[in-house]
């Protein structure tokens, strides 16, 4: 069944760490020549050998018919990525939507260097105290870590922050501690 199938491939994905989801994004962002943000069965095929996952041909056929909803014969990664990621309670959504809130100091949906000033400290970044980089530098590096592994414009869209935190919530099975975790790390 191609639901079981979409589950082994999350499992393989997450088994890299939190990030694993969207490093097969990013694999699959180098693949996409043409820029369309979508692959073709071959694509994706060889995307997931090139990651290093491995669920065998019926099985990548499968997921690939459960994600081509319109049989183009061609998926977007944008779907595809959203449906690997493992689903989300309710109170994990708020919380990370609530950190963004919290980052997003002018209210206007994207999260910029401007708006880490006052709210995110980079003087005890080691490369900051060492000299080697700026404020800003320091910011972005930041930035960076949540943005679209093939679009880093220092821009931090509250669906990047969600990407990026599915990820963590995947390896942490109490939503209790997830919530606690969230709290403490944007003291919300």
């Amino acid at each position: 069944m191609a639901t079981d199938a979409v589950q082994e491939l999350r499992q393989q994905c997450l088994s890299r760490g939190a990030a694993g989801i969207k490093g097969l994004g990013r694999t699959f962002r180098i693949m996409d020549d043409d820029g369309s943000k979508s692959l073709d069965f071959q694509e994706f095929q060889k995307g997931l050998e090139n990651y290093g996952v491995s669920v065998g041909k019926d099985k990548a056929q499968q997921i690939f018919a459960m994600m081509d909803k319109d049989r183009s014969g061609t998926i977007n990664f944008d779907e595809f990525l959203e449906k690997l990621r493992p689903p989300m309670s309710s109170a994990r959504s708020q919380v990370i939507s609530q950190a963004f809130q919290k980052l997003d100091k002018t209210g206007d949906g994207v999260v910029t260097v401007e708006d880490l000033q006052g709210v995110y400290n980079s003087k005890h970044h080691p490369k900051h105290k060492s000299g080697e980089w700026t404020e800003e530098q320091v910011f972005r590096s930041f930035l960076d870590s949540f943005d679209s592994p093939y679009d880093k414009d220092g821009k931090v869209m509250l669906e990047e922050f969600v990407n990026y935190y599915s990820g963590v919530s995947a390896s942490i099975d109490s939503d209790e501690y997830f919530i606690t975790m969230m709290k403490n790390a944007w003291k919300l």
